[in-house]
């Protein structure tokens, strides 16, 4: 029988259609290739990028030129941008402003490889390196408050091109997403004094059930109520509300778990579309005993249709017990 589950952050409401259990071969992956016979991402372009604001180099190597391992440029078309003021103001019950902001490109490999999981574990630290240093940088810019950073692979996962990058877009107001997360959590909090996030990693571990790895300082686990087969959270066990505040000695780890999580996720699934996006806590916040940094790696196996738009609803075919004893089973070489 379907069963309904409860996302105890949220609040939202998961079907899990068990009568529809799905297994990794279950699901027609439409490959649709992104090609072009230039990328302007790949060394000894950086001319056709618009000037980088940080790059990773190798001893001697000028900015803009080859060199590089990790490179961050500014988005040559921009959701928000970075130059003017808010302008905030109404017309009658309508509120706007103006879409100041920044958009960025981490681009993680001169080489062009169409995977984070293509890179070396050093490579991959880099990265995670390259995400906490713009937002350490940029959160000094006070019309500031938020900034998600983010990875779309796949077309159908948004990805304009294929050379594997991430996105970093500041905001001058917190997503309602996160606010609304925000707010659960503290309710939480209010009323037991625990943070839901260490709470949800102590029952993930003790159950172990949904858990894929249980390292020394991270998890990852398919979450109870999985809005979409084979979703993916990792979290710090340590505590901590801003990603930004990541620590050198957790960097190595991490790099280790998000590799092997996505190269599980590769395997298993045949290569999927997928988006991850890091949730962290606004800039405003400045210590948070309720709130919980995590990442949310979301494969993109399945069409969101009217159900799911007119309700809210999601309905997820394989149970997260299921899918995480799939991916723990996945043999991965480098580990």
């Amino acid at each position: 029988m379907p069963e309904l589950r409860r996302e105890p952050v949220s609040g939202r409401w998961i079907i899990i259609a068990t009568e529809r259990a799905a297994r990794p071969t279950d699901y027609k992956i439409n490959h649709q290739v992104i090609k072009s016979s230039f990328c302007p991402f790949c060394e000894g372009n950086e001319d056709k990028t618009p000037p980088e604001t940080l790059a990773y180099r190798d001893n001697g190597s000028e900015a803009n030129t080859g060199g590089w391992r990790v490179r961050v440029v500014p988005n040559k078309f921009p959701a928000l941008q970075i130059e003017g003021e808010q302008n905030k103001r109404g017309d009658g019950i309508y509120d706007m402003m103006s879409g100041i902001g920044a958009h960025e490109v981490i681009i993680e490999s001169p080489r062009h490889i169409q995977s984070l999981t293509a890179l070396d574990n050093g490579n991959v630290e880099e990265v995670l390196l390259c995400y906490r240093d713009r937002l350490i940088d940029l959160k000094k810019d006070k019309r500031f408050v938020y900034g998600l950073l983010f990875k779309n692979v796949g077309f159908s996962a948004g990805a304009s091109l294929e050379h594997s990058h991430s996105q970093l877009i500041m905001t001058p107001i917190v997503p309602q997403l996160v606010a609304n997360e925000m707010e659960s959590a503290e309710t939480f909090y209010k009323h037991r004094e625990r943070c839901i996030f260490c709470d949800m990693i102590q029952q993930e571990i003790d159950t172990n059930s949904r858990i894929i790895i249980s390292a020394d300082k991270f998890v990852a686990f398919a979450p109870f109520a999985s809005r979409f087969p084979f979703e993916t959270w990792i979290l710090p066990k340590r505590h901590e509300a801003h990603f930004e505040n990541l620590q050198n000695s957790e960097i190595n780890e991490l790099a280790n778990v998000l590799k092997s999580t996505l190269t599980r996720l590769e395997t298993a699934l045949d290569f999927p579309a997928y988006n991850y996006i890091i949730h962290s806590a606004p800039f405003n916040i400045n210590e948070s005993d309720y709130f919980h940094w995590h990442i949310e790696i979301i494969p993109r196996l399945t069409n969101i249709a009217g159900f799911e738009w007119g309700t809210g609803f999601y309905i997820n075919s394989t149970p997260p017990e299921q899918a995480a004893e799939i991916l723990r089973n996945v043999n991965c070489d480098h580990e």
